[in-house]
């Protein structure tokens, strides 16, 4: 395949750059700005493209670059607005930590309503052992173990069950 690219190259491929731009910012308009800016470049530099390179990866190179670079120019300026005090609005959580968020909401569904009302009052609510006692109309000592079997429970929903190592008697 040439260096040269004509628009129908281009507009063939402009669904899929769409695709895979709304695949990263999750918002039509942003895509549709970083697909503006992807052929901008591509264009701009045709002469450096390798003849026996895929004009679509090529493209997507291209687009996911430009993309990791709006990223970090997002974090550096959400940095200077915050030494400037103007940066009260966080940055949206990552696409990862969303899934991992969720992964843990289905899986503290899945715990008994007793384990789930125990994380609920110490961990969200904040109350404290002796309160959550009051609360459930149980001994604090049953709060303690009780509340440690909630936790490992979750734990072993989220990562999978433990594996104790088994100990030798030894003579």
């Amino acid at each position: 395949m040439s260096k040269d690219f004509s628009d129908d190259d281009l507009r063939v491929l402009l669904p899929r750059l769409r695709r895979f731009a709304l695949s990263l910012t999750r918002h039509e308009n942003s895509a549709d700005d970083l697909v503006q800016s992807c052929l901008e470049r591509a264009l701009s530099r045709q002469s450096r493209r390798h003849d026996d390179g895929d004009l679509r990866a090529w493209l997507f190179q291209i687009m996911y670059r430009q993309f990791l670079d709006g990223q970090r120019r997002a974090k550096r300026y959400a940095g200077l607005l915050s030494i400037f005090g103007w940066g009260g609005e966080d940055m949206a959580p990552s696409a990862e930590e969303v899934a991992m968020s969720r992964s843990a909401l289905q899986d503290f569904d899945k715990l008994p309503a007793e384990q789930r009302a125990l994380l609920l009052l110490v961990s969200v609510e904040g109350l404290r052992y002796q309160e959550v006692a009051d609360t459930m109309g149980i001994p604090i000592g049953t709060v303690m173990s009780r509340l440690s079997r909630a936790r490992k429970a979750l734990r072993a929903l989220n990562e999978g069950p433990l594996n104790n190592p088994s100990l030798r008697i030894l003579k």
